[in-house]
């Protein structure tokens, strides 16, 4: 499946998900139908549908989508790469930023499928680990380069807003592959290269 933004929502899965959003809002002691919140069942139903449709979307896909045969054979770098998701325990949204770097092994690809492989694993109900190793995973299996490093840091709001209350706490997560785990000085190159 090629990558696409929703730009039109599945009027079924709207009417549902803002049903069960009206309910939410009665549960809570709100009338869903004061002027301040009557459209917001289908504004959140809309909102959730956009900010999970990495579901819709193969990171593989977009990978393979700008795939070019180049001799290159050092380290290329996206870095501070903004990302937003759903932390999948609270539905919460956790924001950051991710770093990718690769080693080509004879491909590159196009450096903006960099930040959509990103994009399309984080628009999914997420914890940082998980998010951290399937773009390692997608790039490694999508481009067979001679190694893959993510590093992503992250604002968890479930933990500022909620919970412990901790607004100035950034996760940290990294997933290595290939020469950036065996080889202490690439892993160093790359992280001295994202400011780490």
């Amino acid at each position: 499946m090629a990558y696409r933004k929703i730009e039109e929502y599945d009027e079924k899965t709207t009417n549902e998900l803002a049903a069960h959003v009206k309910a939410i809002l009665k549960l809570l002691g709100e009338d869903p139908e004061r002027e301040g919140l009557i459209k917001t069942p289908e504004r959140v139903a809309k909102a959730w549908q956009f900010l999970t449709q990495g579901y819709e979307q193969d990171g593989a896909a977009i990978v393979q989508s700008a795939i070019f045969n180049e001799p290159y054979n050092q380290m290329v770098v996206v870095k501070d790469i903004e990302l937003f998701s759903l932390c999948e325990h609270h539905m919460l949204p956790f924001i950051g930023k991710a770093h990718v770097a690769y080693i080509p092994n004879g491909k590159i690809t196009g450096l903006s499928k960099i930040a959509r492989v990103v994009e399309t694993y984080a628009r999914r109900l997420q914890v940082q680990e998980r998010l951290t190793e399937q773009i390692r995973d997608c790039i490694q299996d999508s481009l067979h380069p001679w190694g893959v490093a993510v590093v992503i840091e992250a604002m968890h709001t479930c933990m500022s807003m909620r919970g412990v209350q901790k607004s100035n706490a950034v996760t940290v997560t990294s997933a290595f592959s290939g020469a950036f785990l065996k080889d202490e000085r690439t892993r160093n190159e790359f992280m001295h290269l994202i400011g780490k």
